[in-house]
């Protein structure tokens, strides 16, 4: 016997201004997150695309099918709620980043990480007065604990749901400098993708790509996306 799954029963979704923000109501109900709290929300932006998500639904309700709505329950559910330990958990990446471990060989590689990654760190330096050591190979290297505390303190600046976002944006990429320099405009969300993915493009011009390989790096790009999405909806207040 399968299980009962909830239908549309609403004819129409839309947005209304309340306390604290926006709420999408479906005919007159006010829509709720998976642990009953109301779901509000920061901008009218993010609020339409709830309500769009919500439209679009037709039958039976998929939630894969609305990851605004799951990015914005996760905001008023988890992250609000467990605020302090998301943010130790993403700043400890800046002990373990991504642009800190470079290759040790060949040679062209070792440029390709440098051109991409270098001007990134200093650019955390000079706005955080952060500045992260670089190593080559898998030894890891011990980072200057005054800068790991002030790259914290800017992530610490973030609001809930600015930080569902950059827990995939750090989570996926592997770098919280990059994470920081998309929230901060300081580049785009391909160029952050382009410099997440330097070893797996070059193995990948080396020795070719699967069909499997390309499936998954596919769905990190999009959950990437998403995030830098979700991320620029929480600030749209027009």
């Amino acid at each position: 016997m399968s299980g009962w799954k909830a239908k549309r029963f609403w004819k129409e979704a839309r947005v209304e201004a309340v306390e604290g923000g926006f709420q999408v109501m479906l005919d007159a109900r006010a829509v709720k997150t998976p642990a009953k709290a109301p779901l509000i929300l920061p901008t009218r932006a993010m609020a339409e695309a709830v309500a769009a998500e919500w439209d679009a639904q037709q039958g039976e309700i998929r939630p894969e099918t609305m990851p605004v709505t799951r990015s914005a329950n996760a905001a008023i559910d988890k992250v609000t709620h467990q605020f302090d330990a998301v943010l130790d958990m993403l700043a400890e990446y800046g002990g373990t980043d991504l642009l800190s471990y470079r290759a040790d060989g060949p040679a062209e590689l070792i440029a390709r990480q440098a051109a991409h990654w270098d001007p990134l760190l200093d650019w955390a330096a000079e706005r955080y007065d952060a500045r992260l050591k670089v190593t080559s190979g898998v030894i890891p290297v011990a980072q200057d604990a005054a800068a790991l505390a002030r790259l914290k303190a800017a992530l610490g600046a973030f609001d809930a749901f600015e930080m569902t976002a950059l827990h995939d944006l750090i989570g996926i990429s592997g770098s919280l400098i990059l994470a920081l320099a998309v929230a901060e405009g300081r580049i785009t969300l391909p160029e952050a993708w382009a410099a997440s993915r330097i070893d797996e493009a070059w193995q990948a011009e080396q020795w070719g790509a699967d069909e499997e390989f390309e499936i998954k790096e596919g769905k990190r790009r999009e959950a990437l996306e998403h995030a830098a999405r979700f991320l620029a909806m929480s600030r749209q207040n027009s």
